[in-house]
């Protein structure tokens, strides 16, 4: 089909697809560039300047997230140490909340044990007093009992001082018991 059209048009007295018609090409060549001129003027620079602008944007938007990215993993490190850090000051808490619950408890237990002593020394001393006491209310029955009965027996010898003398003595002999 291609050569028939280009058969016809030879066959008609005008160039073909070979033919080259200097002014056609010329003037396409003038316009070209002047096309090429008002793109280049007109179009070209703003469309570069667009991309100029554009790449720009991205490599900012990619610093700032890289920035955004190191930041972030700093952070996360920071934020791994603080719930170490908070571990290990937990752990500190709950064991210096043992070591004091210890420390209290062997106080605790020392007072008990020493209210403890405090209250039988108590009771030895107010039984060690009674005993005195009772030993010394005996020691009086005693020798008002021995009195009498010396008196029963040698009361027409004896006179009043000599007899008292005579209890005192007797008393004095008797065993102190344990005081």
């Amino acid at each position: 089909m291609v050569t028939a059209c280009a058969a016809v048009l030879a066959a008609a007295g005008g160039g073909g697809f070979t033919d080259l018609n200097l002014g056609l090409t010329v003037w396409t060549l003038v316009l070209f560039a002047l096309f090429a001129f008002v793109v280049t003027k007109l179009g070209w620079k703003p469309l570069l300047d667009m991309i100029e602008e554009r790449e720009r944007q991205i490599r900012t938007a990619v610093e700032t997230a890289q920035h955004a990215q190191t930041e972030a993993q700093s952070l996360l490190v920071q934020q791994k140490e603080i719930l170490r850090d908070a571990g290990r000051q937990r752990e500190d808490i709950v064991k210096r909340a043992f070591q004091d619950a210890e420390s209290l408890k062997a106080d605790l237990f020392a007072q008990a044990r020493a209210e403890a002593e405090r209250m039988v020394q108590k009771a030895r001393e107010q039984i060690d007093r009674e005993k005195r006491v009772a030993l010394d209310e005996i020691r009086g029955l005693v020798a008002d009992i021995a009195v009498e009965a010396a008196g029963k027996i040698v009361k027409s010898s004896l006179t009043v001082d000599a007899q008292k003398r005579l209890v005192e003595e007797f008393i004095d002999q008797l065993p102190a018991g344990p005081r």
